[in-house]
């Protein structure tokens, strides 16, 4: 859906915002590598906090969360659980003992735990795939807002939120990112709150808290349109929410530029903290999202407005902007911003992040490394412009919905990254076969249902797409045991530093 005239006012509150983040990412710019890594000064629990929930806020959050509800209902609320369950599950198995370890990325733990660069290669590559996967949705995000603010087409939209997000990263590095996230998560909150609470006040609810307001909004969908939110399982089955729920929460826990946080903190309990911290802002803005979608809905039927399943999933990314339509023109132009600032720093986050995978766990790490700064900041930059560009090329034609395309990245995460952590960091006997065989498994369970449902139809209902890991985990799980008991045991220096530093170290 794109606007049908310049929007000027929401597009100047977008143009001062970045401008206000491009000046602040400038003066904390450094010339360091670590600054195109997850390096960087110790910014305190909270403000550590702030920094995990501004870098997990994304169009996913931000546009895709409520349009995923917006289009299917209960259905949709798998993701509110599974992305918050996901940080709950990390708190629990594994934020300490990752600090604890103390490696720089998550091919730099895969690749020194298990003592393989075999290892820390395919580690890589799954990072890069992750990475350019979960940018695609937030790159259709910023077309599709961009769009509506210039009052162009899908293309152009994308074209020029490409351009600006691409020419923040690489001019002003991670450290202006990571400082920046503390300010970006003031104005997501602003920017989602305060035109929420005017939509509750206009559609007479309880809008001083309207996360609680949009509750009659339900009822009254029910009562006067006959259009139920609240029943489950209408648009999927319950294995299917099950399965979806699952996999977005192991997906959270095993997301790299998640997990990269925490090699950031100088403690464990700071790294505690920062996550418990984190997990409060984010479900500010998760508590909200449903809101967003009931009332847009509602302001639907109330102007006689039902569209077919096929329109409603064209226009449902754009639910948040949809629904405050019609409200002052600075209050569209706040939420607008703070859909920007999310979609923006995400992308940038992950950008980053696949280039540290190939800068830093590939080029420096496994070809050459004798590379001086000077050139591993060249071949993160350029990594950055190499994985943008592709981004750009699949986010011409996106293949499904923002938070739809965001859960095929949790998948690929869920079924890799976290069993081989979760058994990296548990079990001592996992070894580096073990570790192979089970990312290689899971990188095939994952993409099975496209490859293989249309010959085996019963891969397709075991490994959908955006929800393989409830099965494809525990089969992955299952792999490094059996292969790690089938070969030699990994070196006891290893298995001593887990013992005594990762477990047995209190600090």
């Amino acid at each position: 859906m794109t606007s049908p005239n310049l929007s000027i006012w929401p597009l100047i509150f977008v143009v001062a915002v970045l401008i206000a983040f491009v000046l602040a990412g400038l003066s904390a710019k450094t010339r360091e590598s670590s600054s195109y890594g997850f390096g960087g000064r110790y910014i305190g629990r909270v403000g550590g906090g702030a920094a995990i929930a501004s870098n997990w806020m994304s169009a996913a959050s931000f546009l895709g969360l409520a349009g995923i509800i917006y289009l299917e209902g209960y259905l949709g609320f798998a993701y509110v659980i599974g992305w918050t369950g996901g940080y709950v599950l990390l708190l629990v198995l594994m934020s300490g003992q990752i600090r604890r370890f103390g490696k720089f990325t998550t091919p730099d733990f895969v690749g020194d735990r298990y003592d393989s660069d075999a290892a820390r290669f395919i580690a890589a590559l799954v990072s890069i795939v992750i990475s350019i996967i979960y940018s695609v949705a937030q790159f259709k995000g910023l077309g599709m807002v961009f769009a509506w603010l210039l009052g162009t087409d899908y293309t152009t939209g994308l074209m020029v939120g490409a351009a600006a997000v691409v020419s923040y990263v690489v001019i002003c590095g991670m450290l202006g990112v990571a400082r920046n996230q503390q300010m970006q998560y003031f104005v997501l909150i602003v920017s989602f709150i305060v035109p929420l609470m005017f939509l509750a006040w206009k559609l007479g609810y309880f809008w001083i808290l309207p996360q609680f307001g949009y509750g009659q909004g339900i009822q009254d969908l029910a009562r006067e349109f006959r259009v139920d939110f609240a029943t489950p399982f209408v648009a999927g089955s319950f294995f299917q929410w099950s399965a979806l729920c699952f996999t977005l929460m192991v997906g959270t826990a095993g997301l790299p530029h998640v997990l990269s946080r925490f090699y950031v903190v100088p403690n464990i309990r700071d790294a505690r903290w920062s996550l418990v911290w984190g997990l409060f802002f984010i479900a500010l803005i998760y508590w909200s999202a449903p809101a967003y979608a009931v009332f847009a809905k509602l302001l639907e039927a109330r102007n006689g407005i039902m569209l077919d399943l096929a329109t409603a999933r064209q226009v449902a990314d754009l639910t948040v902007l949809k629904a405050a339509q019609g409200a002052p023109v600075w209050l569209t132009g706040i939420l607008a911003a703070g859909a920007v600032s999310a979609t923006f720093f995400n992308v940038a986050g992950l950008l980053m992040n696949g280039a540290a995978s190939f800068s830093h766990d590939i080029y420096y790490r496994l070809i050459n490394p004798l590379a001086s700064e000077a050139r591993k900041m060249a071949m993160a930059k350029g990594a950055i412009l190499a994985l943008a560009g592709i981004v750009f090329l699949l986010a011409l034609r996106p293949w499904a919905m923002i938070a739809e395309i965001t859960a095929v990245a949790f998948a690929l995460a869920g079924n890799t990254f976290f069993p081989v952590f979760l058994m990296g960091i548990w079990w001592g006997r996992a070894n580096r076969q073990g570790a192979i065989a089970g990312m290689i498994t899971g990188i095939v369970v994952t993409f099975s249902s496209p490859l293989l449902a249309g010959a085996l139809p019963v891969v397709g209902k075991l490994f959908p797409l955006t929800a393989s890991a409830l099965c494809g985990a525990p089969l992955v799980i299952a792999v490094i045991i059996a292969v790690s008991l089938l070969t030699p045991p990994p070196d006891e220096e290893m298995q001593r530093f887990l013992a005594e530093q990762v477990h047995g170290h209190l600090d």
